[in-house]
């Protein structure tokens, strides 16, 4: 009870804190006390509750923020907020600079910060930050990505050797064990390595087996058969050939 009490208690503060400051300022703090691209959507939906309980205008078109009592238009993906709008002047917008980015449009006054790809932790550039998107990281050569955000990877881990019999083609996260050949129904036709895969086929039916060895016997006897036939035929009809024949005298 005491501890729930506690956390409430904190957790009331923390609010009272917020209240006193207004939207821009809250927001400008939670980019001050991170530092990571998921806490981002933390800091709008913060911005959000505070412009809702601090008495704003929750009737904003989806182009616009609330700030104090009025609607100002967002600015485009790639800007943030220089100043904000007044009744006789529109929102003014400053483009981002350099490794900063806005992904979307935007009530902000400061651009989300580009990531750095830490080779420390296994990663290195895909696709730099540009004003309207921020970095894509991806593993190392010989590392694999152990921690997603979106489609980006933020942590990677070196690869290791695959043991005697297993093997990995890169993009597994753990060793596989090579396909068994010389079982009773396949035999092994390239052995495996610690990147691929063993070779193995099916072996041949022994009935289909029998049958093509008696074809061949059979086929084989056949035409011996006819070269022995037709050499005794041409040796009879050389005979008859070299016989003399006897002349009927009148």
């Amino acid at each position: 009870m005491c501890q729930l009490l506690t956390e409430k208690s904190a957790f009331l503060s923390v609010n009272q804190f917020l209240f006193q400051l207004n939207s821009t300022q809250t927001v400008n703090l939670l980019l001050t006390m991170t530092s990571s691209r998921r806490y981002w959507t933390v800091a709008s939906l913060l911005m959000l509750l505070t412009n809702v309980f601090s008495g704003h205008p929750s009737t904003c078109r989806p182009d616009e923020y609330p700030i104090e009592n009025r609607c100002c238009r967002m600015c485009s993906p790639g800007e943030h907020v220089k100043t904000d709008c007044k009744v006789s002047r529109p929102t003014s917008c400053r483009p981002c600079s350099n490794q900063s980015y806005m992904n979307q449009s935007t009530g902000l006054k400061h651009c989300f910060p580009c990531t750095h790809c830490d080779e420390g932790s296994g990663l290195k550039t895909k696709a730099s930050c540009s004003p309207t998107s921020d970095t894509v990281c991806e593993p190392l050569e010989g590392f694999y990505c152990v921690e997603f955000s979106d489609n980006d990877c933020e942590a990677a881990k070196k690869c290791s050797d695959c043991s005697t019999g297993t093997f990995s083609n890169g993009s597994f996260t753990s060793c596989r064990p090579h396909t068994q050949g010389n079982t009773e129904n396949r035999q092994l036709v390239k052995a495996g390595t610690a990147s691929t895969d063993a070779e193995c086929e099916e072996h041949a039916d022994a009935n289909e087996s029998q049958l093509k060895l008696t074809l061949i016997l059979v086929t084989s006897v056949a035409v011996l058969s006819a070269l022995a036939l037709c050499a005794v035929c041409a040796v009879i009809w050389t005979r008859k050939q070299q016989t003399p024949q006897c002349k009927l005298k009148k």
